[in-house]
C-alpha cells in the first residue's frame, strides 16, 4: 500500500548512510533435519538484492570452474554430471579403482567468522560504502556474540540461512579454500557444493593424508572443522552418497532418505500434478524407473 512512500524512505537511508538492518523473524523447518531460518524484512530484503546484484557479477569470475552451489548455470544436477565425469576420468573409465573422500563441514552457516569474512572482502571492494552496508549485513545476526568465543576477541559468528547474501558471502568465504586446493595442493578432481566437498583419487592413502592438510587448513584459515560422522573415503563399487543420490560405476539411485521424503511430501500434496512432473524431472537424472512407474500408480489411484 505505500510502496513509493517506503522505496524512498529506504533511498534517503541509504544515501544519508543512516540504515541499519532489521531483526530478523525466526522460525524452524524439518528439510529434512531441523534447520533454524532468519526471514528480513521486506525492505531488508531489497538491500540484500542490490548488494547481490551489484557484486556476484564480480566474484563469480573469482570463482573455481567446480564450485557449484548457488551460481548461475550451475547447481546440484551439474555438479552430479561433473562427479560421473571426474570418476570415468580418474578410474580411466573403470579400468583402476578410484576412492573418493567426501567431506562436509560441521555447521556451516552458523561457524563463519566475521572478521576473517570481513578481510576477505576487503581484499576485493575498495568502496567503503559498500564494505560499510555488507557490514552492516554481518553484524546483523551472530549465533555466538564474541563475549561467548575466544575471551571475546573478534566480530563473532554465524550468517543467517535467510538471506540472499549469505549465499553469495559463504561462497566467497569458501573460496579461499577452493583456491587452495586448486593452485596449493594442485588436486585435479574436486568438486564443491555449499559445505559438501569430494575428492577423486586412485591413491586411497594419498586421500588420507589429504585429509588431515584439509582440516588444519580449514581450522587455521577459516576456523572451520569438518564433521567427523560424514568424512569418508569409499570406492564408487561401494557407492559413494553426494547430493541426495547414491553414485555407483554404471549407475545412480535416490538416497533413501530423499526417497522416503519425496512420498511424503507427495502424499501430503495429494499427489498435486505439479508436483508430480517435478518429482518425475528429477527422477530423470538418475536410473529411477521404478520410482517414476510407483509415482504415476500411485497418482493414478488417488484420482481416480
Amino acid at each position: 500500500m505505500h510502496l513509493t512512500r517506503n522505496i524512498e524512505n529506504l533511498y534517503l537511508q541509504l544515501i544519508s548512510k543512516s540504515y541499519t538492518h532489521q531483526p530478523y523473524i525466526h522460525f524452524r523447518i524439518n528439510d529434512p533435519k531441523p534447520r533454524d531460518i532468519h526471514k528480513a524484512s521486506v525492505q531488508d530484503r531489497i538491500v540484500h538484492h542490490l548488494l547481490y546484484n551489484a557484486l556476484y557479477p564480480y566474484f563469480d569470475t573469482k570463482f573455481i570452474h567446480d564450485s557449484y552451489s548457488c551460481r548461475f548455470n550451475k547447481g546440484t544436477h551439474k555438479a552430479i554430471n561433473r562427479f560421473k565425469h571426474f570418476y570415468n576420468q580418474a578410474s580411466k573409465n573403470n579400468t583402476k579403482t578410484a576412492h573418493v573422500l567426501k567431506c562436509d563441514i560441521r555447521k556451516f552457516f552458523a561457524n563463519i567468522d566475521h572478521e576473517i569474512l570481513k578481510n576477505i572482502l576487503n581484499k576485493h571492494i575498495t568502496d567503503i560504502d559498500i564494505l560499510n552496508l555488507l557490514a552492516n549485513i554481518i553484524n546483523s545476526f551472530c549465533t555466538a556474540p564474541p563475549s561467548l568465543w575466544e575471551g571475546g576477541q573478534g566480530d563473532g559468528l554465524g550468517l543467517p540461512l535467510g538471506n540472499l547474501t549469505s549465499q553469495l558471502l559463504v561462497n566467497i568465504y569458501m573460496n579461499e579454500f577452493d583456491q587452495h586446493i586448486k593452485h596449493k595442493l594442485k588436486i585435479k578432481y574436486y568438486i564443491r557444493y555449499a559445505d559438501d566437498f569430494v575428492i577423486l583419487h586412485t591413491d586411497k592413502n594419498y586421500l588420507k593424508t589429504l585429509q588431515i592438510q584439509i582440516s588444519m587448513f580449514l581450522n587455521a584459515k577459516l576456523k572451520l572443522e569438518l564433521h567427523p560422522a560424514k568424512v569418508f573415503i569409499k570406492t564408487f563399487a561401494g557407492g559413494v552418497d553426494f547430493l541426495g543420490w547414491v553414485h555407483f560405476p554404471h549407475y545412480t539411485v535416490l538416497r533413501t532418505a530423499t526417497k522416503n521424503r519425496m512420498f511424503r511430501n507427495l502424499e501430503r500434496g495429494n499427489y498435486k500434478e505439479t508436483s508430480v512432473r517435478s518429482y518425475l524431472g528429477m527422477l530423470g537424472h538418475g536410473h529411477a524407473f521404478g520410482l517414476c512407474r510407483q509415482i504415476c500408480t500411485r497418482s493414478c489411484l488417488v484420482h481416480r
